[in-house]
């Protein structure tokens, strides 16, 4: 699970701007991006052909650009599109690296680089075809091409919400879709449920599991719908990131990362769901290693599949036959080198995480990750960040900030008993520039009780997320998929409100001072406001209002009507304590229904919110931002 950084300041989907030719296991792609010649209309006549088996109408798709000019000026402009900079081409952290190392770097951005792509399928339909358009439209000089091309690059996608919350359209008359890529493009919730009721009816349970797991992309087949394991769907490009892995493990210097880089590649290349456990096993054991790799598998953006909770009569098929539906998988790629300092700062917290869960509320009516007696698997780095792709380099009104894996729903946790990851992004959260602090401290001036600035410190913000996403490793660890929908946001609820639980009794403990309790406290409810409301869809962000109004409720915080936040410091913890007991009552039900009332009651959009939230919009205009690397471009190049 990942924290989000608010940021102030063959296959019909296998779609490349290449070649194709056809062969028996679908569309294989035959030539680099580089060359130009043009076979769109043989695949659209390939296509064409399949989709008439299929019963589904493809045409070759008719794009447009979605914004004008003076909105693509806008939105591209520094003070709407921040910057997030990965290590420099000539960084300090690099340099240091042994030339084994150096090496293998070079062979881990190619592998994570590859991720984009499979993300963009995974992610819409139609991004690899528009992603063609708006490079053939920029060669020709089209200026408004270029200009989406920079929005484009930056969301790795044609759909994206910014922090107004407002969905940003790079393509006219498109929408994006419930099921994203990962399922038919004209599939509606009803015609889906109606297929699997037919199905389960008909005995065929074991394909209806295959559509419902985390790993498959699902097409029709006549009129059903069959699923095919990623590995198989991506066979090639995950072909491409193994022998990569391959090559980096041969050049690495350390043995537990090199052992986790060829477990990786066996996973890629097999379409066997336990080999992906044993390298998440490994993967969650790294903690002196130089070298940071990974391919990050959440799935929080796939709506279709969570929705077959809501439907009783195929709710209850599900269940006769002990099938649990889990949301499809995002894929992203970060690669980074571990800093020393950093990760032995965030270390000093592994000591106290038994003490944490012992803490936990109804402790002993579930099984958590984290045990109060026995030593716990969990371990923490602090990454220099050299690239992120796919899911971990979208920036969508945030970016990732920090994340805690493998999730509840991976064999690892389930099925081997292994332990769990956390790798925080040093480049995401550090604010560098005087033009930034300048920036947040405008943003206080707007919206923050002016006697509570000295409390505010962005590096506690920095110790909340490490309670956070420690958090995500606390609580019920199983049981919570029929929340549906709601899981996600009741499940980043959780963790926020652990982090800021248990500040007393790690304050007690030795691990905070009193002084860094009001710091995290103040800056936790001052980051948490927010410039718009969001929608259902935003986990991270509905949490936060969610929060909000609970916090308001209860008397911990309060907005004035001209939207000016003060907190009452003494409130805060207790006020968590009393939400967070709430939150795992709810977890603990497994009760779509339930989840439902919780966060409909809490996700509660004040006027005094609002207020507020046009006094941020005065002095940030900060829309959405882009990611700069300039040493994985350089190796990239090599």
């Amino acid at each position: 699970m990942n924290n989000i950084a608010n940021n102030f300041d063959g296959n019909i989907s296998n779609r490349i701007n290449s070649g194709i030719q056809i062969n028996s296991k679908g569309i294989k792609y035959v030539r680099e991006e580089s060359q130009m010649v043009d076979k769109s209309d043989m695949l659209i006549g390939e296509l064409s052909k399949m989709s008439t088996m299929n019963n589904v109408g493809i045409t070759k798709p008719e794009f447009k650009l979605g914004l004008d000019r003076e909105e693509l000026l806008k939105r591209t402009h520094k003070d709407y599109l921040t910057t997030k900079k990965m290590l420099a081409a000539d960084a300090p952290e690099y340099k240091a690296l042994s030339e084994g190392d150096k090496e293998a770097l070079k062979h881990l951005v190619k592998a994570a680089q590859r991720i984009d792509k499979i993300e963009m399928i995974l992610d819409d339909h139609n991004n690899l075809a528009f992603k063609e358009y708006l490079e053939k439209e920029v060669a020709k000089g089209n200026e408004d091409a270029k200009l989406t091309k920079i929005l484009f690059d930056a969301q790795k996608g044609i759909f994206a919400l910014d922090r107004d919350s407002n969905m940003v359209k790079l393509a006219a008359n498109l929408e994006p879709k419930k099921g994203i890529g990962v399922y038919p493009a004209d599939l509606t919730r009803e015609e889906f449920h109606s297929i699997l009721i037919k199905m389960m009816k008909e005995g065929k349970v074991d394909e209806v599991a295959k559509i419902l797991n985390q790993r498959s992309v699902v097409e029709r087949d006549g009129d059903e719908l069959k699923a095919t394991d990623y590995v198989e769907y991506f066979k090639d490009d995950f072909e491409f990131i193994a022998a990569e892995l391959e090559k980096a493990s041969e050049t690495s210097t350390n043995a537990d990362f090199n052992e986790y880089l060829k477990l990786q590649a066996k996973a890629l290349r097999t379409a066997d769901p336990m080999l992906d456990a044993y390298a998440d096993k490994k993967w969650a054991t790294l903690q002196d290693t130089p070298l940071e790799f990974t391919i990050t598998r959440e799935n929080y953006s796939d709506e279709m599949t969570e929705s077959v909770v809501e439907n009783p009569e195929l709710k209850s098929l599900l269940d006769e036959n002990g099938i649990v539906p889990i949301s499809k998988d995002c894929l992203g790629g970060r690669v980074g080198i571990v800093n020393k300092k950093g990760t032995d700062a965030i270390l000093n917290v592994k000591k106290y995480l038994p003490l944490m869960a012992q803490n936990m509320p109804l402790n002993d009516k579930y099984v958590q990750n984290i045990s109060a007696d026995k030593e716990s698997k969990q371990t923490m780095v602090d990454v220099d960040l050299v690239g992120v792709y796919g899911d971990v380099g979208e920036y969508r009104a945030g970016i990732t900030l920090a994340e805690n894996l493998p999730n509840d729903d991976k064999l690892s946790i389930t099925e081997l008993d292994g332990g769990r990851r956390n790798v925080y992004h040093r480049q995401i959260r550090l604010i560098t520039s005087d033009d930034a602090r300048e920036k947040m401290q405008k943003r206080l001036d707007a919206m923050l009780n002016p006697e509570l600035h000295k409390y505010y410190n962005d590096e506690a913000d920095h110790w909340f997320t490490v309670g956070h996403e420690n958090g995500h490793s606390l609580g019920p660890k199983s049981g919570t998929e029929g929340l549906g929908k709601y899981k996600s946001i009741i499940e980043e609820n959780k963790a926020d409100m652990v982090s800021l639980a248990m500040l007393d009794v790690l304050t007690e403990a030795g691990m905070y001072t009193p002084e860094q309790r009001e710091q995290i406290i103040v800056t936790y409810a001052a980051d948490n406001m927010m410039m718009a409301k969001p929608t259902l869809s935003q986990a991270h962000r509905v949490r936060s209002v969610m929060q909000n109004y609970f916090f308001i409720k209860e008397g911990a915080i309060t907005i004035s009507p001209e939207g000016v936040l003060d907190i009452n410091i003494d409130k805060m913890v207790p006020t968590a304590q009393k939400m967070l007991k709430e939150i795992i009552e709810v977890q603990l039900s497994g009760d779509f229904s339930r989840g439902e009332k919780y966060v409909n009651d809490y996700f509660v959009w004040t006027p005094e919110m609002e207020t507020m939230s046009k006094n941020i919009k005065k002095v940030s205009k900060t829309l959405n931002g882009k990611v700069e690397s300039p040493l994985a471009d350089k190796l990239l190049a090599e």
